[in-house]
């Protein structure tokens, strides 16, 4: 197998870890919006802790990203 190709191939399966992370944030979301239909007065304590859970796992998949440029490019 050629050099590129395996570079290929891992950049590929890097990149499987943004499946997860969309998962992810489909999960914090939709139990954002549970939350708020249960208890609209606590919106603005659950609010918060919503975006520090989707910065979390939104870094999962930039550190994917970053992995597979690194197997690409470096």
């Amino acid at each position: 197998m050629e050099l590129e190709a395996a570079k290929a191939i891992g950049a590929g399966l890097a990149v499987i870890g943004v499946v997860g992370s969309g998962v992810g944030i489909g999960s914090v979301f939709s139990s954002f919006i549970i939350a708020v239909g249960r208890n609209p007065a606590a919106r603005g304590e659950v609010f918060t802790m919503t975006m520090l859970g989707f910065a979390l796992v939104e870094a999962i998949a930039l550190f994917a990203l970053v992995i597979a440029l690194l197997i690409l490019f470096g």
